[in-house]
């Protein structure tokens, strides 16, 4: 075990990822008869807590909804998907002496075949996707057993209310980021221990 241990939120910390997880989403909901999602606001409202808690709650089935995900996401362009810029001499320089992992409400699929359209895939040991687990509480969980690492030394990077809440479940250090897909105030709600306006700020911790 060396330095600390880093879990990133994808979309929206590391992926300017937003109209585009966003367009799939709907189509996702529009095949399975559960257009759930009517506006913007309607969409970044699934993430106000764990996003597939919040979709059974508005009658979507899960096993239906990864379902339309799988038949949908060959038809998605990933490398379409911007990488925030700052973020990459970050995690570059993070990677040195930390662990790395990602955990993100994305498939596996997704997460990689944006990571590899831009290059970007030696900084992080573990990519944990909804098809690992659903819920963020569990996968944070799992990372810290996996790599021996105590809360106190964790770190989840979020974009959302419902990132900061899930990891504040596990005892780990929480930091929003106000450049994702809630805003700042919005984050500054759930009191996360940190929120960060660029990306360099990683570095302080």
């Amino acid at each position: 075990m060396d330095g600390k241990l880093f879990l990133f939120d994808f979309d929206g910390v590391i992926a300017d990822s937003l109209e585009l997880y966003e367009n799939t989403t709907k189509r996702c909901f529009e095949l399975i008869g559960k257009p759930i999602t009517r506006s913007r606001e309607d969409f970044l409202d699934l993430f106000d807590d764990n996003f597939y808690d919040a979709i059974q709650a508005r009658g979507v089935k899960i096993e239906e909804f990864m379902r339309a995900v799988q038949e949908i996401g060959p038809t998605v362009n990933f490398s379409d998907v911007a990488i925030f810029k700052e973020m990459a001499p970050v995690l570059e320089e993070l990677a040195v002496t930390n662990t790395l992992i990602i955990i993100s409400s994305n498939t596996n699929h997704a997460v990689r075949s944006i990571l590899s359209a831009h290059k970007f895939n030696g900084h992080f040991e573990e990519i944990l996707g909804a098809d690992v687990m659903v819920s963020k509480v569990e996968k944070i969980f799992h990372a810290m057993e996996k790599y021996g690492y105590p809360p106190g030394i964790t770190f989840f990077v979020g974009d959302t209310t419902g990132d900061i809440r899930e990891a504040r479940q596990t005892g780990v250090k929480t930091v929003a980021v106000s450049w994702g897909w809630h805003a700042r105030e919005r984050l500054a709600a759930v009191t996360p221990d940190h929120i960060i306006d660029v990306p360099n700020e990683l570095l302080a911790f």
